[in-house]
C-alpha cells in the first residue's frame, strides 16, 4: 500500500534538510575563517617583531645598515626558520644561474670536476669542442691554483666556482701533471655539459646519466639510440653521485624505456594525490640494470624504483641518498625566487622511499680506497660496473632475471679477505678451546668502513 506524504510534511522535511546543509556549510565556513584569523595573527605578530628590531637596530645600531644586505638575509632567514632541509631563497643571480643549471648550459672553461683527496681539483671529463679541450686539458689533470690562489679544502668550493664567469672573460689557472706545474690561461665560453655518455661492452650497451637536468632527455636517447642501432641486447644505467634534478626530465627518459602506465604522483599537505607523469605503450624491450651508490639522489632514485617497480630490471651497488621530496620555485618579482617542499613524489607503485632510499637487488660495496679514486675505475676495477655488466650478460644468455641467481651482498675484497681470516682464526680458538675446555667458546667480529652522503638540487623538481 502507497503511502503518501502531505505538502506540510513534505515542506518540512526539505526546510530541515536545508537548515542541515545550512549548518554543516556554516561550521565549515567558520573553520575557514577561524584558521585564516589564526593565520593573520600570526603574520600580525611576526610583523610587529621584525618592526620591534628594525626600531631598535636602526636607533642604536653603531653600523652601517646595507639595506640591500639586510632585505637579503631576511627573505634567507624566513625560508631557513620554515624547517624544509631542502627549502632555500634564492637572489636574482643565484636563481639566473640555477636556470642556467638546469638548461646544462653556462660560461665556464668546460670541464668536470671533483674534490681530489689531495685536496686540488681534479678534472674527471673534458667537454669536446671546449675552452678546455682546445687548451689541452685532459682528464685527470689536477687544478692546483686559480688565478693568484692556491687551491685547499678550505677553500675548493670557491676556486670551483671561479672557474665560471661571463662569457668571453679569461681566468689563470695552474694545472699539476706528471708531477710538472703547467700554467695555463683560459676564456671561458658558453658551453653544454654533456649530461649523458655511453659506452658498449660486449653485447651490453652503458649509459652514465650525471643529472636530470632540461637538456638530458636530448642527450639520452640519442646515446640510447646509437646503442640500439649498434645491436645491443641488454641496458646498464649508471647514476651513482648523480643529485637528481627535474620530475619533467626524468619523466620524459623513463616515458622512453617504460610500458604505458603512470610514472610519478605527487601528494600533498593536504592529503590528495595527484599523477603527474605517465607513461604510453611504446617501450624498450631490453633488460636493464641500474647501479646506485649512497649518492644517488631523488629523481635519480626514481629512475632506479620506476624500471623496478615494472620488472624492466634489477639495480646494483649500495642503497641511495632517500629523498622522495619534491620543490617548486616560485620566481618572485624582483627576479628573485623561492625553493620550497610542495609535496611528497611517488614511484609508479612503490611506496615513498624519503628517508629510506632505494635498496639495491644485488649489493656491492667499494673499498674506502677504491671510493678515493672512483673516477679512476674502469670495468675491470669498479666492481660495482663488473656486477652490472655480469649481471646483464647473465640475463642475455638465459632470457629473463627470474632465471639468475636471486640477489646477493657482496663485501669489498677487503673486507672480505678479513671476513675470511677471521672465521679461519675463530675457527682455530675454537678447536683449541674444544680441547681445554668444552664450555669456553669464542667470539670473533669484522669492521666495515662508513659512507657518507651529500646532496642538494630542484625547478618543479625531485630533489
Amino acid at each position: 500500500m502507497n503511502r503518501k506524504i502531505s505538502l506540510g510534511a513534505a515542506i518540512a522535511y526539505m526546510a530541515i534538510v536545508a537548515i542541515l546543509a545550512f549548518v554543516a556549510s556554516f561550521l565549515t565556513a567558520w573553520q575557514k575563517f577561524e584558521s585564516k584569523v589564526n593565520d593573520l595573527n600570526e603574520r600580525s605578530r611576526m610583523y610587529e617583531k621584525i618592526e620591534e628590531i628594525d626600531k631598535y637596530a636602526r636607533q642604536y645600531y653603531y653600523g652601517e645598515i646595507d639595506e640591500e644586505q639586510l632585505m637579503q638575509s631576511i627573505a634567507k632567514g624566513y625560508v631557513k626558520g620554515l624547517g624544509d632541509p631542502y627549502g632555500i631563497y634564492l637572489t636574482a643571480e643565484e636563481y639566473t644561474r640555477q636556470s642556467q643549471d638546469y638548461e646544462g648550459k653556462t660560461a665556464d672553461i668546460g670541464v668536470s670536476v671533483v674534490k681530489d683527496p689531495s685536496g686540488y681539483i681534479r678534472i674527471i671529463e673534458v667537454y669536446p669542442d671546449s675552452s678546455a679541450y682546445t687548451a689541452g686539458l685532459v682528464k685527470g689533470d689536477i687544478i692546483v691554483k686559480v688565478e693568484d690562489t692556491d687551491v685547499n679544502n678550505d677553500n675548493i668550493d670557491l676556486m670551483i666556482s671561479a672557474l665560471k664567469g661571463e662569457a668571453g672573460t679569461k681566468v689563470n689557472i695552474v694545472v699539476r701533471r706528471d708531477s710538472e706545474d703547467i700554467p695555463i690561461e683560459i676564456t671561458r665560453r658558453k658551453v653544454e655539459a654533456p649530461m649523458v655518455t655511453s659506452a658498449e661492452y660486449g653485447d651490453v650497451g652503458y649509459l652514465l646519466i650525471k643529472e636530470f637536468n632540461n637538456n638530458t632527455p636530448d642527450h639520452f636517447v640519442k646515446a640510447l639510440n646509437k646503442l640500439l642501432d649498434n645491436g645491443v641486447k641488454a641496458l646498464v644505467f649508471d647514476v651513482r653521485n648523480n643529485p637528481g634534478g627535474t620530475i619533467d626530465s626524468v619523466s620524459t627518459i623513463l616515458d622512453v624505456l617504460l610500458p604505458e602506465g603512470d610514472i610519478v604522483s605527487a601528494t600533498y599537505k593536504d592529503g590528495t594525490t595527484e599523477v603527474l607523469a605517465t607513461s604510453d605503450a611504446n617501450e624498450v624491450d631490453l633488460p636493464m640494470v641500474v647501479i646506485t651508490n649512497q649518492n644517488t639522489a631523488s629523481a635519480a632514485e626514481l629512475f632506479a624504483q620506476a624500471i623496478k617497480d615494472y620488472n624492466k630490471g634489477r639495480t646494483v651497488g649500495t642503497i641511495t641518498y632517500g629523498k622522495g621530496l619534491m620543490q617548486t620555485v616560485y620566481k618572485l618579482s624582483d627576479g628573485s625566487a623561492l625553493d620550497i617542499t610542495v609535496a611528497k613524489y611517488n614511484p609508479p607503485k612503490s611506496p615513498n622511499f624519503d628517508g629510506v632510499g632505494v635498496k639495491p637487488d644485488y649489493e656491492v660495496k667499494m673499498t674506502a680506497d677504491q671510493e678515493k679514486v672512483y673516477y679512476e675505475l674502469d670495468e675491470t676495477t669498479d666492481p660495482q660496473l663488473k656486477k652490472a655488466l655480469e649481471l646483464a650478460n647473465a640475463v642475455i644468455k638465459t632470457g629473463g632475471f627470474e632465471s639468475v641467481p636471486a640477489s646477493t651482498t657482496e663485501q669489498p675484497e677487503e673486507s672480505s679477505s678479513q671476513d675470511s681470516s677471521s672465521e679461519e682464526e675463530a675457527s682455530s680458538e675454537e678447536e683449541a678451546s674444544s680441547e681445554e675446555s668444552e664450555g669456553k667458546s669464542q667470539e670473533t667480529s669484522s669492521s666495515s668502513s662508513e659512507d657518507s652522503s651529500s646532496q642538494d638540487d630542484s625547478s618543479q623538481s625531485a630533489e
